[in-house]
C-alpha cells in the first residue's frame, strides 16, 4: 500500500514536516504550494530533501481557477500552468492537482471545461506530466465528482484524470457507489479526510475541522470500498486542514495519519475480501472484555496514604510478588497493584521519577493477548517489554496515553494463572467489605489536541465504539469528554478527557503530574446505598457535595423527598436517562488530583454522569491541595 500525506496536514517547517512524514512510515508526500513557496530552497533542492527521506513526491498542488475562464484570463491560466509544469519537472513529480473553479468570472458548461482540459493535456504531455481534476464541494460550477468525471471523460486525454477526495464527496452526501463506474486507471490519486458532523458552511468546515479517517463521523470506509472496486492501485493520501493539527506535534500527527490509513484499508479488506488490497497483515480488531487490574507506582509515604484510602474502600492486601516490591489489593473482581520499586531502573521507577505517584499501567482482559499486540504493532503502537525474572511470565503489552503501559491478559494458562503463580498469598483480613464488584471504567486525561489520536488508538485496535462527545464546564475552562466502550456497552469502558487549559481541574492534573494519564478509576457496586453505609463504617470520606445540588436535583427529576434526602446523606450524585439510573460517590483526591469513583447502574443507563461533572469539579476545587502529596 502506497501511502502519502499533504505537507499542509502537519505543523513545522518544511524539513521538519518531511522528516516526520518519513519517520511515520509514509512512502510519499504531496507538496502543498504554499509550503514550497515559503521554504528558501530551489525545486531541485526540495526534490533532494524528499529523496533523502525516502519519499516520493506524489502530487504538486493546488492549481486554482483554471477551467471555463474567459479571455484574456484563459490564456494567462494556460501560461501559468506551463510554468508549474516546469517546476514539477525540477521537483521530480509528474502529477498536479487542479481544483474546480470558484472564480466569479468563470463560465459554466461541461463541454467548455472538457475542451480546456484536452488542450491542457496536450501541453502536459509535452512536459511528461499529468493533471488530475478535483471537484471542490463549493466549486462554482463543478462541485460533484460525477460532473468532474464527465469532464475528464469528454476531455479524452491520457494525461488528464480525476482526483477523488472523500471530504468533497461525503460532505455533500453524494452516493459513493457512483465512483464504481470510474475506471481505476483514470483515478490519478485518492485523498482521504474525515470530519465531525457539523452543520456549517462547507468551505469553513473543510478548512478548519477535517481530521484523520476514523476520527470523525463521515463514512470513509464506504467511500474507499467504492474506490477499491474500480481497481485503483495508486497512492492513498491524506489532505487534512485542521487548526489543532497545525499547532500540534508533527511527529504525532504524522504517526496518527499513517495509523488511520492502515486501519481504514484493513476495514475495507475485511469487507471486500474478493478485491485485492495491499495492507499489512494483522489480526482483526480484538474484543476487550474489561479492565483486569490497575497498577500504581508510589514511594513509601505515598504508598501508605494510598493503602489507607484503599482500606477505607474495603480493599485488602491479598498478595505480595515473589520477586518484586509489588503488592496486590483485591475486592470482588477488582485488582489494584502497588509497585513501590522506585529505586530500580524499571519502567515503574522511571515513571515515578517523572510523574511522582501515579497509576501508570492497567491490564485489559482480551480474547487473545498475542493477537492484540500484533495488531497494535501493525498500527504503529510501541510494543512494551521489560526484563523478567526467572519464573515470571512476559505479559504482552504496549505503550499508550502518557507513555503508560497497557498489559493484555487472556485465558491461556500462563496468563490466566499469573495471580496465583507470581504472588504469594497474604492473610490480611480486611476491615470490612464495601460491596465493590468490578472496575466499571477508567478515565484518562490528555491534552485536547491529542484526544483524537488516542480515541483512534483504542477504536482501531479493539472492538470498541465512541460515544458522542460531551462538553464539561469547569470554572477554569472547557473540558471535552468522550467514551470508548465495548460494542455491547458493558465489557470495557474508558472515558477520555481532553483539557486545553491548565486552569481546569483536568488540566491541572495533567500539568502537575507531568503528563500521566489515568486520573480516576470507577468501581461498580450492586447497591450503592449499602455500599455507602459500609464505606462510612470503614472510615471512607466521600467528596462532600453542595446542598444546592440536591435541591435542584429533586426539582429537575421530581424525586421523592425521602429519596433525595438519602442521596444527600451519603453524598451520592444521581442521573438518569431513557434507559435507567446512575449513582455516583467520589473519593477525595489523592496526589496531584487522582480520585476514585463508586457507581451503580440500574437498567440500561448508557452514560457516565456527565451532567454531574461540574458539581464534582466544584467540590474537588474546594478541597484540593495545590501542593499535592509529598514525594520521597
Amino acid at each position: 500500500m502506497r501511502t502519502s500525506i499533504a505537507t499542509v496536514s502537519i505543523s513545522g517547517d518544511f524539513p521538519e514536516k518531511l522528516a516526520a512524514i518519513a519517520k511515520a512510515g509514509f512512502t510519499g508526500v504531496e507538496i502543498f504550494e504554499n509550503d514550497f513557496l515559503t521554504h528558501d530552497a530551489s525545486p531541485r533542492e526540495v526534490a533532494g530533501m524528499a529523496r533523502d527521506q525516502g519519499l516520493e513526491i506524489t502530487l504538486f498542488q493546488p492549481f486554482r481557477d483554471f477551467e471555463g475562464m474567459p479571455e484574456p484570463q484563459r490564456a494567462r491560466v494556460f501560461d501559468r500552468a506551463e510554468r508549474k509544469f516546469d517546476i514539477m519537472g525540477e521537483l521530480g513529480t509528474d502529477l498536479m492537482l487542479i481544483c474546480s473553479n470558484v472564480s466569479p468570472i468563470s463560465l459554466g458548461g461541461i463541454d467548455r471545461a472538457a475542451a480546456d482540459f484536452h488542450a491542457l493535456g496536450e501541453r502536459a504531455a509535452k512536459h511528461g506530466v499529468r493533471v488530475g481534476y478535483e471537484a471542490l464541494a463549493w466549486g462554482r460550477h463543478i462541485n460533484d465528482h460525477r460532473d468532474a468525471w464527465e469532464i475528464v471523460r469528454r476531455a479524452g486525454h491520457d494525461n488528464i484524470g480525476i482526483i477523488l477526495d472523500s471530504f468533497h464527496t461525503l460532505s455533500r452526501k453524494i452516493d459513493v457507489n457512483s465512483i464504481r463506474a470510474i475506471p481505476g486507471d483514470k483515478i490519478f490519486i485518492v485523498q482521504l479526510a474525515d470530519a465531525p458532523l457539523i452543520d456549517m458552511d462547507l468551505l469553513y468546515w473543510s478548512r478548519h475541522f477535517r481530521n484523520m479517517p476514523g476520527e470523525g463521523d463521515l463514512p470513509v470506509v464506504d467511500f474507499m470500498r467504492a474506490v477499491a472496486a474500480t481497481g485503483y492501485d495508486g497512492p492513498l493520501s491524506l489532505e487534512i486542514f485542521n487548526d489543532q493539527f497545525r499547532g500540534g506535534s508533527a511527529r504525532a500527527i504524522a504517526e496518527d495519519g499513517h495509523r488511520s490509513l492502515v486501519y481504514i484499508m484493513d476495514q475495507v479488506k475485511r469487507l471486500e475480501p474478493d478485491i485485492r488490497i495491499e495492507v499489512p497483515d494483522m489480526p482483526a480488531r480484538v474484543a476487550a472484555r474489561g479492565v483486569e487490574f490497575v497498577e500504581f507506582v508510589a514511594g513509601p509515604s505515598e504508598k501508605a496514604n494510598l493503602e489507607e484510602l484503599l482500606s477505607s474502600l474495603g480493599f485488602a492486601r491479598t498478595g505480595g510478588h515473589l520477586n518484586r516490591k509489588v503488592d496486590l489489593y483485591t475486592q470482588g473482581d477488582i485488582r489494584i497493584v502497588i509497585n513501590s520499586d522506585i529505586g530500580s531502573d524499571s519502567f515503574a521507577g522511571a515513571s515515578y521519577s517523572v510523574h511522582g505517584a501515579n497509576a501508570y499501567a492497567f491490564g485489559m482482559k482480551v480474547e487473545d493477548a498475542e493477537a492484540t499486540v500484533l495488531r497494535a504493532a501493525a498500527l504503529g503502537a510501541p510494543v512494551f517489554a521489560e526484563p523478567r525474572h526467572q519464573g515470571e511470565v512476559a505479559v504482552p503489552a504496549i505503550q499508550g496515553v502518557g507513555n503508560g503501559v497497557i498489559y493484555f491478559l487472556d485465558d491461556t494458562p500462563a496468563l490466566a494463572s499469573i495471580w496465583t503463580n507470581e504472588f504469594t498469598p497474604v492473610d490480611e483480613k480486611p476491615a470490612g467489605n464495601a460491596g465493590l464488584t468490578r472496575i466499571d471504567h477508567i478515565a484518562q486525561t490528555t491534552r485536547y489536541d491529542e484526544m483524537l489520536t488516542w480515541l483512534l488508538f483504542y477504536t482501531s485496535i479493539f472492538e470498541t465504539r465512541r460515544t458522542p462527545m460531551v462538553d464539561v464546564v469547569d470554572p477554569g475552562g472547557l473540558v471535552r469528554s468522550q467514551a470508548v466502550e465495548s460494542l455491547d456497552g458493558h465489557g470495557f469502558r474508558l472515558t477520555m478527557n481532553g483539557a486545553d487549559s491548565r486552569k481546569t481541574f483536568a488540566g491541572k492534573f495533567l500539568a502537575e503530574s507531568f503528563g500521566t494519564s489515568i486520573q480516576h478509576i470507577a468501581f461498580a457496586t450492586d447497591d450503592i446505598f449499602v455500599t455507602a453505609r459500609n464505606l462510612t463504617a470503614l472510615g471512607f470520606q466521600a467528596l462532600p457535595i453542595s446542598r444546592n445540588y440536591y435541591d435542584d436535583l429533586e426539582a429537575r427529576f421530581g424525586l421523592e423527598p425521602d429519596f433525595s434526602d438519602a442521596l444527600r446523606a451519603a453524598s451520592i450524585l444521581y442521573d438518569r436517562d431513557e434507559g435507567g439510573e446512575y449513582f455516583q460517590i467520589y473519593s477525595r483526591t489523592f496526589g496531584e488530583g487522582f480520585f476514585f469513583e463508586i457507581v451503580e447502574r440500574r437498567g440500561n443507563y448508557g452514560g457516565y454522569g456527565a451532567m454531574n461533572a461540574p458539581f464534582r469539579i466544584a467540590a474537588q476545587r474546594r478541597l484540593f491541595r495545590p501542593e499535592g502529596m509529598p514525594r520521597e
